[in-house]
């Protein structure tokens, strides 16, 4: 089972998880190598850090840019490139750890 499914079960089970999230792609809000601790939740708002899917691809720490009523989620990394369009989203990232430093994200 990859970290993508683990991160999955453990959200639908407990509603809680946490992933290593690896890239460039959120700097300078997450490092490469964080840890991170995503939560469900029953709704989420643009500037949420996201984990969800996207063309069938999973995106594992990506911020909601816009929210439509048909659309859904519009994901995009933090440098202004555009993944799509979800409904698909598994959880939110409240906590970023990385060596020994700990972020809440709000």
């Amino acid at each position: 089972m990859n970290k993508y499914y683990r991160l999955m079960n453990e959200l639908a089970v407990s509603g809680t998880g946490q992933m290593k999230c690896f890239g460039q792609s959120m700097m300078p809000i997450l490092k490469s190598g964080s840890l991170l601790t995503f939560k469900r939740e029953t709704s989420y708002q643009v500037g949420d850090i996201v984990f969800c899917k996207v063309k069938g691809r999973f995106i594992d720490a990506h911020k909601i840019i816009k929210i439509h009523p048909d659309k859904g989620y519009l994901i995009a990394n933090n440098h202004g490139w555009e993944n799509g369009w979800t409904k698909i989203i598994f959880g939110r990232a409240v906590k970023a750890e990385f060596q020994n430093q700990s972020k809440v994200l709000v």
